[in-house]
């Protein structure tokens, strides 16, 4: 069974106003705290508490904090864990006086401040107004694999499915208190960097190394942990990392994406160890259907992964169940993707939740505060 972690950033806001609030340095100060007064005690009987970890990290802007959970193989204990850490994040941000939204855009108008230290500051310099704007949340998931062979592999047959997560996690129609027309506009921001984006087929590990170098030896990037692909190599973990989800509003559908990521993880290794071509989509095509998930999330056409046709969403996320629907059956995963995809097909992702919010209250502030809700209900 492979393991799944999932890397979730939120943002931070003021519990009355519903504006970010730069104060990542003092959430992470007090979760210190913790971790320091609970050293030497028992593991708590909460699955996700563990003392020992720094679960926690500062991001780019001070106005967001990410947590990682653990490697999981059941989706049921990743659940609980990202419903746990997603408690202590706000326990920790209720401490000082702020609160945190599962968010992947700020609804509210918003300057984003950089966070300290030489990397975030070297990226200011670089990259100029792109850094200093870009105040988004994702999610990525990280999937187990045996080796980098297999992990390339896997890289180059995921990359037409890739933007049905894009419009399923879909979580960030509002841009600087103004309504973009974009259910995940997070995407089209991210996509300001030069080194973001859906990747050539590599069709070996040698030849993704050797991307990877090239475009680290342009001087452009500070290092191989900025190399941005939709789904790349871990530097860290033997992990192949899809990073193209909005972070999702409700922690189930942070669970769907994990369980889909799996299944076409799986999958592909499974295509690859067969002999089965990867399909050859250019670039080109890659990002237009990218751009169609960001601009329609689940409320119009999608592109279809194999035909790169328009087709309504809704047959176009069942194409992709159908696609790993075996592995998805070998994992125990069936059930919850088939019964979560069909609560977001009739209730809407994050982006028309918001929209319908707005469209109720008539106000972005009680839009991000019944956010802060959902994020973590209890």
């Amino acid at each position: 069974m492979r393991t799944v972690g999932v890397e979730e950033e939120l943002l931070l806001v003021d519990r009355e106003s519903g504006e970010p609030r730069a104060l990542s340095s003092a959430v992470l100060a007090r979760a210190a705290r913790d971790t320091t007064e609970n050293s030497g005690t028992e593991k708590q009987t909460e699955d996700y508490r563990e003392p020992e970890d720094e679960a926690f990290e500062k991001e780019l802007q001070s106005q967001q904090l990410e947590f990682a959970t653990q490697p999981r193989a059941s989706m049921d204990s990743l659940a609980d864990e990202i419903v746990g850490w997603r408690g202590e994040a706000a326990r920790h941000a209720g401490d000082v006086g702020a609160a945190v939204a599962a968010l992947a855009t700020s609804p509210l108008p918003v300057s984003p401040s950089v966070n300290t230290g030489s990397r975030f500051q070297w990226m200011e310099e670089q990259f100029g107004l792109t850094t200093q704007e870009q105040l988004t949340c994702g999610c990525h998931v990280h999937v187990s694999v045996d080796s980098d062979e297999e992990g390339v592999a896997v890289i180059d047959r995921i990359r037409p499915w890739l933007p049905v997560l894009v419009a399923l996690s879909a979580n960030s129609p509002f841009w600087q208190g103004n309504d973009s027309l974009y259910s995940s506009y997070r995407s089209r921001v991210w996509g300001r960097w030069p080194m973001a984006g859906p990747t050539e087929l590599f069709g070996s590990a040698a030849r993704y190394e050797e991307q990877v170098s090239e475009m680290v030896a342009t001087g452009v990037l500070r290092d191989r942990g900025m190399v941005y692909f939709d789904a790349r190599l871990s530097h860290r973990y033997p992990t192949i990392e899809i990073r193209v989800a909005d972070v999702c509003l409700e922690s189930s559908t942070t669970v769907l994406v994990a369980a889909l990521a799996r299944g076409l993880v799986e999958t592909a290794a499974r295509e690859w160890r067969a002999g089965r071509a990867p399909l050859a989509h250019g670039i080109g095509l890659l990002r237009l259907a990218a751009w169609r998930a960001a601009r329609s999330g689940l409320d119009d056409t999608l592109l279809h992964p194999l035909t790169m046709r328009p087709v309504a969403s809704a047959e176009v996320v069942q194409a992709l169940i159908d696609h790993v629907r075996d592995a998805l059956e070998d994992a125990g995963d069936l059930d919850l993707v088939r019964r979560t995809t069909a609560d977001l097909l009739k209730n809407g992702n994050g982006a028309r939740v918001q929209r319908e919010l707005l469209h109720r209250t008539g106000s972005l502030r009680s839009v991000v505060a019944e956010c802060v809700r959902l994020t973590h209900p209890s």
